[in-house]
């Protein structure tokens, strides 16, 4: 397999990664729009939400890639303009987009929790995503260290690597259906969306020490920092008897 994989017939070929990236927030959106037809939030209070959880979620995607590879500060400065024109990272995004949720429920007055409608379309949309990430090959960045194991991939540099992307793909889907599961239970309203929270934020923070990234303070990375952040955040909500906040 030669990467990027492009896809496509003849010459009309697209790179996987807008491919894939597209497809993820099309069905993300498709997904959290059916979710939300049918909860109790009034429409304005819920298209705010998730205005305020898109601009956090933009906002903290750029802060925190900016923030992992700073270690680039020093090199040249169209890899450092292209990184922040087109970097970004899931974690970031989820963090960000929680805070701007909090911020927006605040401002407009509402108490009840609202993150559950927004598990199942980040559990697809992020898996989807991955997809798109392991086809790109080495220029996304998101490529694993070098292993001995049997299904180590070339990415084009000759040696063979963890696919961290595949390796979150099926952590997702096992997310998932674990998820659906809970979902059948009587949990209390914003349960769902703390169990996602702890679950995807510890599988990032284990899988991030397969990946070769810079690790600035006590061998972490400023992901795998954010990612403890987002845990205990999650641990501390519920340990309460009731969720009321996304």
């Amino acid at each position: 397999m030669v990467f990027p994989v492009y896809l496509g017939v003849g010459a009309f070929k697209l790179h996987p990664h807008f491919v894939f990236e597209v497809v993820a927030y099309g069905v993300a959106m498709g997904l959290l729009r059916r979710n939300v037809s049918s909860d109790s939030i009034p429409l304005s209070q819920r298209s705010s939400v998730v205005v305020g959880g898109l601009i956090g979620a933009l906002v903290g995607a750029k802060v925190l890639v900016l923030l992992q590879h700073v270690d680039l500060l020093g090199s040249d400065w169209r890899s450092w303009l292209l990184l922040g024109l087109q970097g970004k990272t899931v974690v970031g995004a989820l963090l960000g987009g929680l805070i701007g949720v909090e911020l927006t429920k605040k401002w407009i007055g509402l108490t009840r929790s609202t993150g559950d409608a927004f598990v199942f379309p980040l559990l697809v949309g992020t898996a989807i995503g991955r997809v798109g990430c392991f086809l790109t090959g080495l220029s996304d960045r998101t490529y694993g260290t070098i292993t001995a194991l049997p299904w180590g991939i070339d990415f084009g540099d000759g040696l063979p690597r963890h696919p961290t992307q595949l390796y979150e793909v099926g952590f997702l889907i096992i997310l998932g259906l674990i998820l659906a599961w809970y979902r059948q239970r009587d949990l209390s309203n914003g349960r769902l969306f703390q169990l996602y929270l702890v679950g995807y934020l510890g599988f990032r923070f284990a899988v991030d020490f397969l990946k070769p990234d810079f690790q600035p303070l006590l061998g972490l990375s400023f992901i795998q920092l954010a990612c403890l952040l987002g845990v205990a955040y999650g641990l501390r909500q519920l340990s309460r008897r009731e969720v009321t906040v996304s």
